[in-house]
């Protein structure tokens, strides 16, 4: 080849890559030889590489576990459950905290400047790392390495949100570290609005405050857009050390510190120097501490809708997404605060009544360790609402005098101390001058009561004690007791399905079961004892004759009467005479339940508290009323027939069967145990009860409109005395709430079914009468009775009058020879013989 350069080309562009060669080798030469002969150049090296290869590990090890920042988009606080009663309106929270979440929007802007000015002034500016203020916080963490004490943060905002949100509050260097690499990320992931909406409810401000918002309803009773400049000044400050700066003690450090964020807002030029120098002479302004106040009337439906709501959802965050005290959601019960009210003082008034002049029972609790009281009764978390009523317990005594403490921390003079009290007795006890209480006694007997609407199912008002502060335990739900005589209507109904009619004549005489050689004979007997002579079914049932009961229980078949028993709801019995008479054991709600299928005409429907759950978006997640319409929202009519929600309810009772013993129940509040009911001119029907001992008593009725049940009884069963009955002391209850809520009850009388024929008849003999009207008089020879078709009873002739008086003075006569040779009995304080009652047989 020649060595020639051709034509037009550069001269020394052949020399270029082999200079590079040759100087470049040169370069490795040298550094190979200086690497062989300086090894203090190895170990320098060495280190390098050791410490960049400890900085990769390092790395790797900090960023491995860091959260994902993009959950942050769609991240939920956890907030706590509103409930709503049946008018909408808030009735109570299911909150461990107080949290309300804003959007950005809802935010004024000052309140956003003074955070700003407190914890962020390069906020809008930085991308999740204030260099400067992190310098100044080493120079911080150096000085105070080792004494103790906690260097002052340097965090931004973003970074306040990884920490709050993502991290968690460890103190230390890493933790810093992490904060500030999820921090970069933060800033990549969301807006600044974001962000700053984020951090504002979130961060943790004191008594039980998260946000901004839960904050000024807690110090100010405000909601944010009524904050004054200083109020909002006030907030801003909170974070640096929420449970310091709420109290009264620190109150010159609240003020200074107050006051220096109005300077940094001035300085920033988000406030006026006139607007920051009004707010820095206002005073803090707090409210004092206050726990939230809902009508404590409500406690036992609250409580029930708790359960219900954490059997389905779950408690806590860790149980899903939609977990009572995490999820948000928005809760319509069937809560009627017009009826609940009435119903708890109508059951307080009837225990009251009851409990008379008996005197101190024993203490709610008793605490040994008297060093600790305050805290002991705090965490009894025990509390009364009635009058002026107090929880406390008594710290001292000497004769019927002494001290009781609140929890408090107050103490008061006890006067009226009784003799069984001693110090750590806690019980109850009301003021009577100032510094000075008097004992007061909670009666011990207790009971249930509950209204139910029968068209839905709904559960409308509920109370299951004297006080929900006393205890969760729910008498109307959870207490299994006998219901006497308040479950012979559906005996009667299973007559009545089986060919009888409210006319059928049944004997009113003894009626005995053999039980074998070793247990003989088995015999019932009526309240009061007594019995004799043949009467309607209705006579039976409005003046509850055991004898009777018993007596259609076995020629229609107990095994019929049980599964009655067993559709309506009220329980699983085995086929024994003696659950005719209310031996088995229910529930208020069952019973209730039971006879709202009655009222409404053999229709049944679950009882229920809650109508619908929505999620903290407003979308329904669960709701009672499940029925489907799918064709409902069609943008246009397809020409098909319109479209039919399927019928709601089971049908549990024939709907001539229910109409039949409605109207021989009502008979019982106008003529029969019930009739202090009367006077009240409504058409109701219902059911007293009273069991063996008497252990309980009972009354269960209503109307269409509404269906109520209540008992009183111990909760460990004991006899409450012979004067104890349904009429005398369950039915005045179920009465005084009637009155209270008077103008809320329908004068509609019952509607029957379209089969039903309404025939007049001779009330004793229940034949068929005519040519005579039935009038208003209660106690009237003809009324008219209820008979499905073709059932109808034979008219009544002049030899059937005969012939009633003939037996009724017979009976006349013999019950005048018997109370001749009847032993004399002595006065237990049972109602007379004439007051006809309901009692269980000999079980």
């Amino acid at each position: 080849m020649s060595d020639q350069v051709e034509p037009g080309a550069d001269p020394d562009a052949g020399d270029v890559t082999y200079r590079i060669r040759r100087e470049g080798g040169g370069v490795f030469r040298s550094a190979g030889a200086a690497w062989k002969r300086r090894p203090w150049l190895r170990r320098f090296a060495y280190v390098c590489l050791a410490g960049l290869l400890g900085l990769g590990v390092f790395w790797v090890i900090l960023t491995k576990d860091l959260p994902s920042t993009d959950k942050l988009a769609d991240y939920q606080p956890p907030l706590p459950t509103m409930v709503r009663g049946i008018d909408g309106q808030i009735v109570y929270s299911y909150a461990r905290e107080r949290r309300v979440q804003l959007r950005f929007v809802d935010f004024p802007r000052p309140l956003i400047d003074a955070y700003l000015a407190a914890e962020d002034k390069t906020f809008w500016t930085h991308g999740g790392v204030d260099y400067t203020g992190l310098a100044g916080a080493v120079v911080d963490y150096a000085s105070k390495f080792g004494s103790g004490s906690r260097a002052r943060g340097g965090s931004t905002i973003t970074q306040q949100v990884a920490k709050n949100i993502l991290i968690g509050d460890e103190y230390s260097v890493t933790r810093k570290l992490k904060e500030m690499i999820v921090a970069r990320r933060i800033e990549s992931v969301l807006t600044k609005q974001q962000i700053l909406e984020l951090y504002l409810n979130e961060i943790p401000l004191g008594r039980q405050s998260f946000g901004v918002q839960a904050a000024a309803r807690a110090y100010f009773d405000k909601d944010v857009d009524q904050l004054d400049l200083h109020e909002a000044a006030f907030l801003a400050i909170l974070p640096k050390a929420p449970e310091r700066y709420g109290r009264a003690k620190f109150l010159d450090m609240a003020i200074a510190r107050r006051n220096y964020v109005l300077d940094q807002m001035v300085a920033n030029g988000w406030a006026t120097p006139a607007a920051a120098a009004e707010a820095k002479a206002m005073p803090l302004g707090l409210k004092p501490r206050r726990a939230e106040r809902y009508d404590p009337s409500i406690g036992y439906f609250i409580e029930e809708t708790r359960r219900r709501l954490i059997g389905r959802f779950g408690e806590n965050a860790e149980d899903g997404p939609l977990s009572v005290y995490s999820g948000g959601l928005w809760v319509r019960t069937s809560l009627d605060t017009g009826l609940q009210g009435p119903v708890r003082d109508a059951l307080r008034a009837g225990l009251l009544r009851y409990h008379g002049n008996r005197g101190w029972v024993g203490p709610l609790a008793h605490f040994d360790d008297m060093d600790t009281w305050q805290t002991q009764l705090i965490v009894a978390n025990l509390s009364i609402d009635y009058n002026d009523w107090r929880i406390g317990v008594v710290i001292s005594r000497s004769g019927s005098s002494g001290q009781i403490g609140f929890s408090d921390g107050s103490v008061a003079e006890l006067t009226g101390i009784p003799d069984k009290a001693r110090v750590g007795d806690v019980l109850a006890a009301a003021p009577v001058r100032s510094g000075t209480y008097a004992v007061r006694s909670i009666p011990e007997v207790s009971g249930g009561m509950m209204i139910e609407e029968p068209s839905t199912g709904r559960i409308l008002a509920m109370q299951g004690g004297f006080d929900s502060g006393l205890g969760s335990f729910n008498r109307a739900t959870q207490a299994e007791r006998q219901p006497g005589s308040t479950i012979k209507p559906f005996v009667y109904a299973t007559g009545l399905m089986y060919g009888m009619t409210p006319a059928t004549q049944v004997l009113d005489g003894t009626f005995c079961v053999y039980q074998g050689a070793a247990l003989g004979n088995k015999c019932f007997r009526n309240f009061g004892g007594g019995g004799g002579g043949t009467h309607t079914m209705r006579w039976g049932l409005e003046q509850s004759r055991n004898l009777m009961t018993v007596r259609i229980a076995n020629d229609t078949g107990m095994s019929r009467v049980v599964k009655t028993f067993h559709n309506v709801g009220i329980g699983d019995y085995k086929p024994y005479l003696s659950f005719a008479l209310g031996a088995g054991e229910t529930t208020v709600n069952r019973m209730v339940n039971a006879y709202s299928a009655l009222a409404n005409n053999g229709v049944q429907f679950p009882a229920s508290v809650i109508d619908y759950v929505q999620d903290r978006n407003g979308k329904v997640v669960w709701r009672g009323d499940d029925r489907r319409c799918m064709s409902c929202n069609m943008a246009e009519w397809d020409g098909k027939p319109m479209p039919r929600i399927p019928r709601r309810g089971k049908q549990v009772l024939d709907p001539d069967t229910a109409y039949q013993t409605v109207h021989m129940l009502e008979g019982v509040v106008t003529r029969g145990t019930a009739v202090t009911l009367r006077d009240l001119g409504l058409p109701l029907f219902g059911k007293t009860g009273t069991t063996s001992g008497p252990t309980d008593v009972w009354f269960v009725g209503g109307s269409q409109q509404y269906v109520a049940g209540v008992y009183l009884g111990y909760d460990n069963p004991r006899s409450l005395g012979g004067y104890a009955q349904g009429g005398r002391i369950a039915a005045p209850i179920f009465k005084q709430v009637v009155t209270a809520t008077k103008d809320r009850w329908s004068r509609q009388p019952f509607v029957a079914p379209a089969g039903i024929r309404m025939v007049r008849i001779d009330r004793v003999s229940g034949k068929q009468v005519m040519g005579a009207e039935p009038s208003d008089d209660p106690k009237a020879a003809i009324i008219w009775e209820a008979f499905k078709p073709d059932t109808e009873p034979k008219r009544y002739t002049a030899q059937d009058e005969f012939t009633r008086k003939r037996d009724a003075l017979v009976a006349e006569i013999r019950a005048a020879r018997a109370d001749r040779i009847a032993p004399p009995r002595a006065d237990t304080g049972s109602a007379p013989a004439d007051f006809v009652q309901e009692q269980g047989g000999l079980y």
